[in-house]
């Protein structure tokens, strides 16, 4: 029996050997352009931003419950920026590009963003420590979530060629963000088709394609042709459909000041109606307070309480007549309205040719130069993971299967355990709550109360 067990052990170490070797092999695959496991502290590797809003103090701790380090942010209502600088831009203008990372809300998030920022080369004097969010980005993706707004996001600020203006273009309708507090993947697939397709947790939860006019905001190639900005409306174009009849008349019985209603000359007062009695009276149990001070307090005055004798009686107080309807109330009279024989329909100003547009095959990704985190959140324990760019969909989908999927089916267990337990509570006070009225006739009648 202890050879076997023996066996088993070896076997399992050898497996692992064999994983470990693998997952190295693949980390170190030119597949992969940028991986960052935070294994390791992020000191010295990363740079907080020294701004001044920038008050949120990172950390490298473990996932609840795992051996896993990730990056943390430790406090509530905080702004926190972090950068990455790569040692040689990472360009994604050709073939497949992935961007894929992990992100725990352990805490759940009610108001915050935990979005990673591929940023472009800064330019010259750019420091990492001046990291905020005026810092040029290529894509910005990943959780944003704060009242209405519960979006996976994902924004690509592209260049336009003539005017040299970048353009934030957002995906419509993006997923929204899991709501539990496990630890989930999101995946951005840019392929060189123009196909964008956005994973949570390894499941497809959109595909569009960067150049289509119904899948970005605004669209990355603009419209052929603009309102002209120096077109005018003539100042004698008239857009009304309808006008008032310039002939019609008021007629003569017609009587503007008649009021809307007047008063019910038929009715008649309910017998039995109390004039004299009031519906409030004096609450006569009601008694002054013994502290009640005259001077600071001013005179006691007893509170009112409904009159009883009214609510025996159809009313009391003094009988008005109800108001109805004045069959004789027209309103203020206007002249009907006609087709109008100058109508030109509403103007528009005429088409010219835009001088920003132009045509696209495939969008110019400025290249990555650094990876930053900027966020703003009501929430601390944000624990971010397992930061990948490939070139290869199978290498993402490899680390999901060895970096993240263990750790979600874990969770995912523990989770269904503490819902069960949680169940099995709320069942045990429902028993209670059903048996206590047998216990308490039971003890009743035992002590002889009936």
């Amino acid at each position: 029996m202890g050879d076997r067990k023996r066996r088993i052990c070896i076997m399992q170490n050898v497996l692992m050997l064999l994983i470990g070797s693998f997952i190295s092999q693949l980390y170190a695959s030119e597949d992969v352009a940028f991986y960052e496991s935070f294994d390791e502290t992020f000191e010295g590797r990363w740079i907080v931003s020294e701004k001044e809003d920038y008050k949120g103090v990172w950390k490298h701790v473990k996932s609840e419950g795992h051996d896993d380090y990730g990056l943390l942010v430790s406090d509530k209502a905080k702004k926190y920026a972090i950068v990455k600088e790569l040692d040689e831009p990472i360009d994604i203008k050709d073939g497949t590009v992935i961007l894929q990372y992990e992100v725990r809300l352990q805490n759940g998030l009610e108001c915050g963003g935990a979005y990673i920022k591929y940023l472009r080369p800064q330019g010259d004097g750019w420091i990492p420590k001046e990291f905020d969010n005026e810092s040029p980005y290529t894509i910005m993706f990943g959780p944003d979530k704060c009242g209405a707004t519960n979006k996976v996001h994902f924004i690509l600020k592209h260049k336009n060629p003539n005017s040299g203006e970048y353009i934030e273009h957002h995906l419509k309708y993006p997923p929204s963000v899991p709501s539990d507090k496990l630890t989930h993947v999101y995946t951005a697939i840019l392929k060189s088709d123009n196909e964008l397709r956005i994973l949570v947790d390894g499941e497809e939860k959109k595909k569009v394609n960067f150049l289509s006019n119904d899948d970005f905001e605004p669209p990355l190639v603009p419209p052929k042709t603009i309102p002209d900005p120096d077109d005018r409306k003539p100042e004698d174009w008239d857009e009304r459909a309808k006008i008032p009849d310039p002939v019609a008349k008021k007629p003569d019985d017609w009587n503007e000041d008649a009021p809307m209603e007047i008063e019910d000359e038929d009715a008649v007062k309910p017998e039995g109606w109390l004039d004299d009695e009031p519906e409030e009276i004096d609450d006569p149990e009601a008694t002054k307070p013994e502290d009640w001070d005259e001077e600071e307090d001013g005179e006691w005055e007893a509170p009112k309480i409904d009159n009883p004798k009214c609510e025996e009686a159809p009313g009391c107080g003094e009988w008005k007549r109800p108001m109805k309807r004045n069959p004789a109330y027209k309103g203020k009279w206007h002249a009907p309205l006609i087709e109008n024989p100058n109508y030109k329909g509403v103007w528009k100003p005429q088409l010219i040719g835009n001088p920003n547009y132009f045509e696209l095959d495939r969008p110019n990704f400025d290249p990555v130069a650094a990876i930053g985190i900027e966020i703003w959140t009501m929430q601390d324990g944000l624990l971010f993971d397992n930061i990948l760019i490939a070139s290869d969909e199978r290498v993402a989908e490899s680390y999901r299967g060895t970096a993240w999927k263990p750790k979600f089916d874990e969770e995912k267990e523990k989770q269904k355990v503490e819902e069960a337990a949680d169940s099995e509570g709320l069942k045990g006070v429902q028993v209670i709550s059903e048996a206590f009225p047998f216990f308490l006739l039971s003890t009743l009648y035992t002590h002889s109360y009936f």
